[in-house]
């Protein structure tokens, strides 16, 4: 069974884990380079404005296939250096991916998001949940750490304290706690979820798409650099955007009162 089902709404894509039947674990053969190469022809394409990343079935995914870790299979198996190997073109593969997109991230959480598959949820830049989702980063019952840079990404969303909980403990949190510690910004109904996803991605791929992805971006550096630095990229960035018909169509639709039309030039 293919790993992403992919489906388009205008300028919307929404990529489906798609193994329900065993809850859509991830470390598979193949589950980098499928996610690479939907990221990358996404990437490419400038007509996406957004995509939105679901699960299928009762869970958005239970993480690394426990199956293949007991029989020490796949990316689980071998030597040391091979299981790293594993991770690094594999499973880190599928991480990097997502963290490198260019445009906006939905994570529309279905259901259970444990493990690799919480922190699949987390690399979203906006992260909606059904009230049927769980949350919960369990590799130390397991015996292992997060191999999957986890420790890097969780803390980044919920602070420190919340994530040494979570990763100390094991445990997992309901969606109402996920809302309150700020790891998600909506719960809804299981049945509404996708229809809130793609009307929150509507009102995303509304803007101009070439200003939408510098936006994205500087976000992403400001994590790591000074605010002097913030400033001269900010301003070269307005610059070139200065320079686009979509700036000038906002400032129109803006004074002749109207909704704009963003072309992407």
């Amino acid at each position: 069974m293919t790993l992403l089902q992919t489906s388009r709404n205008g300028h919307i894509v929404t990529l489906t884990l798609n193994r329900p039947d065993t809850m859509n674990p991830l470390g598979a053969k193949g589950d980098g380079d499928a996610f690479a190469a939907a990221c990358d022809a996404i990437n490419a394409d400038m007509d996406v404005r957004c995509l939105i990343l679901t699960g299928a079935g009762r869970a958005f995914s239970a993480g690394g296939d426990i199956k293949a870790m007991k029989e020490r299979t796949g990316t689980f198996g071998g030597t040391a250096p091979e299981i790293s190997d594993g991770y690094r073109n594999n499973i880190h593969k599928v991480l990097r991916a997502l963290y490198s997109l260019r445009v906006p991230l939905i994570a529309a959480v279905n259901g259970p998001a444990i493990g690799l598959g919480c922190d699949l949820a987390c690399l979203g830049d906006i992260r909606i949940a059904s009230d049927k989702a769980k949350f919960g980063v369990t590799f130390l019952k397991l015996g292992i750490i997060p191999g999957d840079g986890g420790t890097w990404i969780l803390p980044r969303i919920i602070g420190e304290a919340r994530a040494a909980e979570l990763f100390y403990t094991g445990d997992v949190i309901d969606a109402a706690t996920a809302l309150d510690w700020g790891l998600v910004s909506r719960v809804v109904a299981g049945e509404a979820l996708l229809d809130e996803a793609q009307a929150l991605a509507a009102r995303i791929a509304a803007m101009p798409p070439h200003a939408l992805r510098h936006a994205k971006n500087l976000m992403r550096q400001g994590r790591s650099v000074t605010y002097d630095t913030a400033l001269e990229l900010a301003a070269n960035t307005q610059a070139m955007m200065h320079l686009t018909q979509d700036h000038m169509e906002g400032i129109d639709a803006l004074l002749e009162k109207r909704a704009p039309d963003f072309k992407g030039v």
